[in-house]
């Protein structure tokens, strides 16, 4: 995939007529660098005081479209703000507008800045993978990473489509999915060949050019070549059948019906359409939902919708065009793309996406056929899915009302954090941070804090929930000291009680912040769900709800989620601590030492209290890593 040029050029900081004036800002300030800007394709970034992106944008002549912005009568009051806000501009030329338009892409997505259109899904597309490098590939669903032609395929647009596409395809192609660890150590069948989902290389029970075979039908099957392979073992399992070979016929009749259940689950299927993507999108009431359906070898892999954040002042076009170059900054993009509308600067699109595909893209908005069909039902997905969202995001907005009632917050709160700690006796101790607003969890804001400090009593847990808030609330005024980037809360929730609000409480003191609303929940008589208790830090009686509540029970669903997280977090911790080993952390040995010393002396602890002598007669390790070994477990202290 070709890159965007690299950086060329940059203006200046803004400067000021003397050392005397104030710096320039706004208009002022753009004007003041016009003669410097090139007259070249490239990306501009307005920056504010703080030294945060307020917009990312690109231009075929970055000094004529920079000029746009100094006519301020011209703009629209969104960007009249942006504009006044601005008081540095940073530039990157590249050779062509195209590469310009992928740069744009590239930083918005990473930058996220405050006055661009917004993608907001973090979440990575899954893929089926054969994984390459063994005799014996695997046949497993992955995330992540750069997708390779000819061993991943994809993407499909949700994790269970995946799955529900694996387990067809065990049962068609007999593959292992499992490990190459537990592969190397069986010694008789799993259950999976018992089942029939697995050919049984591991033990031995399928020749390695017959795996083979397998795999090759498997890779042209998922590249769409389904109509012939069918076609292939149905004409085996006939062969079969006048052979009295009935056993292996009904074999080929079960990889057949498993293909055809493959295709039987999509819910439209249009064979000609080879690899392509349909795109629609739908926009109401401020908001936007664009339906997104990937094909793939004529299947459908599944549809994901997106809500992307955009100003109210873009038209729909805009917002799609914007929502195009962010989705394809993330995901390879395909031969062809169908939309419901033109976009803007369709020719210019379809030349970048080219350059970061390495082959043409056609966009292409069809009018009549089973391609506009797709379009329509697309279209009525993304309304559907607008709807249903909206629907929820005013049933928030109403318990939100009501969370400001019961707290008395001057208005509903647009960001809830909620915290709690995970421990075992102190050991791998965590804090969780999750977020809420007005549309649900807010994933992507969700926050890890691995207990670190000294001073915190393994088990303290207002110690450790002190630690949580100093960290969090000291890089907020380190990050936003003016609040207007939307990364303080509007309310905070702890899960604990007086003592955990008067911890908090402390902490917040300390750092001279006074004016944030923090209420402890607290769990009811005998841990009872419904009878919690609510201690607001401002003081006061702590507040119950009636049982039927449904402000409690939002209430005890972010509690909840809050929980869950941190235990999940504290989980994967432990987890990742018990495969660990103190061996580890000596340099020079590695899986195949580290082996042998285990071998020899039964457990790490006993390798630490071994003598040199003993360690030098250890198979692979030599006097001198041995004394290595020896001196980490002895002169640390």
């Amino acid at each position: 995939m070709s890159e965007p040029a690299a950086p060329s050029f940059s203006a200046p900081a803004p400067g000021a007529d003397s050392a005397e004036s104030l710096p320039l800002t706004g208009a002022a300030y753009l004007r003041s660098q016009i003669r410097l800007l090139p007259l070249s394709p490239g990306v501009y970034r307005m920056l504010d005081a703080q030294g945060a992106v307020l917009y990312v944008g690109k231009a075929r002549v970055l000094r004529r479209r920079v000029v746009s912005y100094t006519q301020t009568h011209r703009l629209p009051v969104r960007l009249q703000r942006m504009v006044a806000a601005t008081v540095a501009l940073e530039v990157i030329t590249t050779h062509t507008e195209a590469e310009a338009l992928l740069l744009e892409s590239n930083l918005i997505k990473k930058l996220k800045p405050r006055y661009n259109i917004l993608l907001r899904d973090d979440k990575s597309f899954p893929y089926i993978e054969i994984t390459p490098g063994h005799p014996f590939p695997r046949l497993i669903k992955t995330r992540g990473g750069r997708p390779q032609p000819g061993t991943h395929f994809g993407p499909f647009a949700s994790g269970r489509a995946v799955s529900e596409t694996l387990a067809a395809l065990q049962r068609a192609f007999l593959l292992r999915t499992c490990a190459d660890a537990v592969f190397a150590n069986r010694t008789r069948p799993c259950l999976l060949f018992q089942i029939k989902r697995c050919s049984g290389p591991c033990v031995g029970r399928i020749e390695p050019a017959a795996y083979t075979a397998l795999v090759e039908e498997a890779r042209a099957f998922l590249s769409g070549r389904s109509t012939s392979l069918q076609r292939e073992l149905a004409r085996r399992m006939e062969e079969a059948s006048a052979a009295l070979a009935f056993e292996a016929a009904a074999v080929y009749r079960d990889r057949i019906k498993a293909l055809t259940n493959v295709q039987a689950h999509q819910d439209i299927n249009l064979p000609t359409l080879g690899e392509a993507d349909v795109i629609a999108l739908h926009s109401e009431g401020g908001q936007t939902c664009v339906q997104v359906f990937f094909f793939r070898g004529g299947r459908n892999n599944g549809n994901r919708p997106f809500f992307p954040a955009h100003p109210a002042d873009l038209t729909t076009a805009e917002v799609l065009e914007g929502f195009v170059g962010q989705l394809y900054a993330r995901l390879p993009p395909p031969r062809l793309i169908l939309l419901d509308q033109p976009l803007p600067n369709q020719e210019l699109v379809e030349k970048a996406l080219a350059l970061r595909a390495g082959h043409r893209v056609t966009l292409g908005v069809p009018r009549r056929g089973n391609r506009r069909k797709l379009v329509e039902h697309a279209a009525l997905n993304a309304r559907e899915a607008l709807g249903r969202r909206m629907a929820e995001g005013s049933a928030h907005r109403r318990l939100l009302e009501g969370v400001a009632r019961a707290f008395s917050l001057k208005a509903p709160p647009e960001r809830v954090e909620i915290y709690d700690n995970s421990h075992i006796r102190g050991a791998h101790a965590v804090g969780a941070m999750v977020v809420a607003g007005p549309e649900g969890f807010v994933k992507n804001a969700y926050r890890t804090f691995t207990i670190r400090d000294p001073e915190t009593v393994p088990g303290d847990d207002f110690a450790m929930m002190r630690e949580v808030l100093r960290r969090r609330f000291a890089r907020a005024q380190g990050e936003d000291p003016t609040r207007e980037r939307g990364l303080w809360p509007d309310l905070v929730l702890i899960d604990g009680g007086q003592g955990q609000v008067s911890a908090a409480g402390a902490v917040l003191a300390e750092l001279g912040i006074d004016d944030l609303a923090v209420v402890g929940v607290a769990k009811g008589p005998d841990r009872d769900a419904g009878r919690e208790r609510f201690f607001p830090l401002a003081g006061g009686p702590p507040l119950s709800f009636p049982l039927n509540d449904p402000v409690l029970h939002y209430l005890q669903r972010l509690r909840d989620e809050a929980h869950r997280f941190a235990i999940g977090t504290h989980r994967a911790k432990r987890s990742r601590a018990i495969g660990s080993s103190p061996l580890d952390a000596v340099p020079g040995i590695g899986a195949r030492r580290k082996k042998a010393l285990l071998h020899h002396f039964g457990s790490a602890r006993a390798v630490a209290q071994a003598g040199l002598a003993d360690l030098e007669v250890v198979d692979g390790i030599s006097a001198a890593l041995a004394k290595k070994i020896y001196e980490h477990f002895h002169d640390a202290g």
